[in-house]
């Protein structure tokens, strides 16, 4: 006997298919490939090198950045497969790198630059120098010079420098202008200059800068004491203060020549930096420049007080000033950065032939090939600036959580093929004008060597037109070039 079975209604049809539906979605969506995050940029396809603390080398190697900030660092692949990107910068046959960073410079005396050569550091100074100064610095100086100083270091991959000078305020508009990150110092010296008759004015200058100048994204708004020889102690102290007051890197030179370390040997009977440390100086993070002539004891008490070493090979070596005892330093623990001091006695602002004469100095003067290896300069000039300047959390290396300051360097020509190690290459046989693209603050300033924040025929025209009036400031006392007529 056949039993009838009612038909199925139409509620639990609907049920089935909508179960089906539900999990053929879900099966779907498992299937599926996640979600990619957001990228307002990705640099792909070229050797990154890292500078993270394992210092990875990714051949190739992809960086990806979300506003201003780093937020992978992996293969082509696997960025591509995890981000959507705004915008794309192809980096085939070239190095990634961090942005470099010059831990010393006087921006503004690229107006200088030529002005006087082949003298000693004090003849230097009060003979052309400082005359040069008392008659041509001015804001528009400064202005300009800084804007020409600011196009040259964007060219050649510098996204940090780390100025001394007067009208600090017009060095910083000058460096937003050009998209480039800054720790600037208003400088105070003992005798009256353009912008400040007196340390006190000096002083009450800085603290505007550096109000002015609070928390902005680019610029570390701080206060230079120009040296133990120019300063005196009450208002050395009045620096550190300052500096302290702001939580900002207190900027100053150190034992740069036999002659000052002499003049304090006399006066004080302690070397620069021992007598900086008996008034107190050092009691506030600190950024010392050149540390030429550094005892054992120096060393000792610069690690002690964690003041962070700007090395300055080209000026040292252009001025004879000596060899700073650079590989001791690193030993003792200090952090030491890189720098290329002004371009008055430099006379350029490219830190890739910074890195290269650091190398050939210190394996010079220390007499050892393996001195200064191409991995330690390259630190130097990137991560350990960073470290000198107490921002090694922020920048100088490629890692997600940092800052997006990246560079991207040709290794297509003929000086640099073959490449079998890019760290050497980038050390010993590239050039500021190899940098091809540059990100500071995940913006893109320079790309394809085509200046995005600049007019450089502008900031050229300017150059031009005040050197014309520095020339004719100076021209009783500046030496005359031999031109064979």
């Amino acid at each position: 006997m056949l039993t009838a079975h009612p038909a199925p209604s139409r509620a639990s049809t609907r049920a089935v298919v909508i179960g089906l539906s539900c999990v053929l979605a879900a099966a779907a969506l498992a299937a599926a490939p996640p979600a990619k995050r957001r990228a307002t940029l990705v640099v792909t396809g070229g050797t990154v090198v890292t500078m993270d603390p394992q210092r990875r080398v990714l051949s190739p190697g992809a960086v990806a950045i979300d506003g201003t900030s780093i937020v992978a660092v992996d293969t082509p692949e696997a960025i591509s497969r995890g981000f959507a990107a705004a915008d794309v910068v192809q980096a085939g046959g070239s190095v990634v790198l961090p942005g470099l960073i010059n831990t010393h410079g006087h921006a503004a005396m690229v107006m200088y630059r030529g002005l006087a050569d082949d003298l000693v550091l004090m003849d230097w100074l009060q003979k052309y120098i400082f005359p040069a100064e008392a008659k041509t610095v001015s804001p528009e100086m400064v202005r300009i010079g800084s804007r020409l100083a600011a196009l040259e270091m964007l060219q050649s991959g510098t996204t940090l420098h780390t100025d001394m000078y007067y009208f600090e305020e017009e060095v910083a508009k000058a460096t937003k202008e050009a998209g480039l990150r800054g720790v600037l110092g208003q400088t105070i010296i003992g005798f009256p200059v353009a912008d400040a008759k007196t340390p006190a004015e000096g002083l009450a200058r800085a603290e505007r800068f550096m109000n002015a100048y609070r928390g902005d994204p680019l610029i570390v708004a701080t206060v230079a004491a120009h040296s133990m020889y120019t300063v005196d102690a009450s208002d050395l102290k009045a620096t550190r203060d300052l500096a302290r007051k702001y939580g900002v890197p207190l900027l100053t030179h150190l034992a740069e020549t036999r002659d000052e370390v002499a003049e304090s040997l006399q006066k004080h009977q302690m070397t620069p930096a021992a007598y900086f440390e008996s008034i107190g100086f050092w009691d506030t993070p600190s950024i010392a420049a050149h540390g030429v002539h550094l005892t054992d004891a120096d060393l000792s008490i610069l690690e002690k007080h964690r003041v962070g070493l700007s090395h300055n090979p080209e000026s040292n070596m252009k001025l004879a000033s000596g060899a700073a005892p650079v590989m001791k330093s690193l030993k003792a623990g200090l952090a030491v950065g890189l720098g290329t001091d002004g371009a008055a006695s430099n006379n350029d602002l490219d830190m890739f032939e910074a890195m290269r004469q650091a190398a050939f100095l210190n394996k010079l003067s220390d007499n050892d090939p393996t001195a200064a290896s191409a991995q330690t300069v390259l630190e130097m000039a990137t991560i350990g600036g960073a470290s000198a300047l107490g921002m090694a959390d922020r920048i100088g290396s490629l890692e997600a959580g940092k800052l997006a300051d990246v560079i991207v360097v040709s290794m297509r020509s003929a000086r640099q093929t073959p490449m079998y190690n890019p760290v050497s290459h980038l050390v010993y046989a590239t050039r500021g004008d190899d940098v091809r693209t540059v990100v500071v603050n995940g913006r893109v300033v320079m790309r394809d060597r085509r200046v995005l924040t600049l007019n450089p025929a502008a900031v050229l025209a300017d150059a031009n037109r005040l050197a014309a009036t520095v020339r004719a400031a100076v021209a009783p006392s500046a030496p005359q070039s031999r031109v064979a007529r």
